[in-house]
């Protein structure tokens, strides 16, 4: 006899697999990331298909098989309409999906994940102000979701010598994974796939990333960033992303 699991679940991805069926990734509330096989779903009548939508939060419920586990139910809980209605923010909520399923590797529970998943997509629903605050949700996401999985950052005392970081010239190191003032600065060999181990970051930026890993949103939303910032969190949030994937990937080749 079969037993069935029951619990609510963010649809990170979808591919076809046979004649009909498809394979998502769902993250989901009791047992962390979850790939799952629908049967039959990409067939008009499937019941399956108004609850598995891209970005919906939903009621699942599944079986183990021996190879997978397949969904026999899935009700829509929120479907983040104002998402789904706004291309920007549409665009957001993918890179949201799309670091979501770099990073988070393996199927182990982890309450903390979901709930940042849960808040972040509501931000992103909710969000009325101008798209370039909007878009700083996603950094919200990966530096908190970074954090999350181990790899947070010092952004109050230099990686190098562990002195206090004053308001100067700043840099950003891959090398020694953290922030290092200037006096702590010597040359460095550029890590694999990366264009330089280490980057000028200005104490704004770091002001930025401290609000964003204290969760405070409210003054976020009042702050006014300037385009060379905005250029300067973007440069060091991809470089740390692509470091940390490179890392997955070794660890799991």
């Amino acid at each position: 006899m079969s037993t069935y699991y029951r619990t609510k679940g963010f649809v990170l991805s979808k591919y076809d697999a046979r004649e009909a069926d498809q394979i998502f990734d769902i993250y989901t509330e009791d047992f962390g990331k979850l790939k799952i096989l629908a049967k039959a779903i990409r067939k008009i009548k499937s019941k399956l298909r108004p609850g598995t939508e891209l970005f919906y939060l939903s009621k699942v419920e599944f079986i183990q098989g021996r190879t997978f586990k397949t969904l026999t139910d899935a009700v829509v809980i929120e479907k983040f309409k104002n998402i789904r209605n706004d291309f920007e923010k549409l665009k957001i909520a993918y890179q949201i999906i799309e670091v979501s399923k770099s990073l988070i590797k393996g199927q182990e529970k982890d309450e903390k994940i979901f709930n940042l998943l849960n808040e972040t997509f509501n931000k992103l629903n909710n969000c009325s102000l101008f798209i370039v605050h909007c878009s700083l949700i996603y950094y919200y996401f990966l530096w908190n979701l970074i954090s999350i999985l181990g790899y947070r950052i010092d952004l109050y005392n230099c990686a190098f010598c562990q002195k206090k970081l004053l308001p100067q010239k700043l840099y950003f190191s891959l090398k020694e994974k953290g922030i290092i003032c200037p006096q702590c600065l010597s040359p460095e060999v550029p890590l694999s796939g990366t264009e330089t181990g280490k980057k000028e970051v200005s104490p704004e930026v770091i002001k930025i990333l401290r609000i964003f890993l204290k969760k405070d949103w409210p003054t976020l939303l009042r702050l006014k960033i300037d385009e060379p910032y905005k250029k300067s969190l973007k440069s060091i949030s991809e470089d740390y992303l692509f470091y940390l994937e490179e890392k997955n990937q070794s660890q799991t080749s």
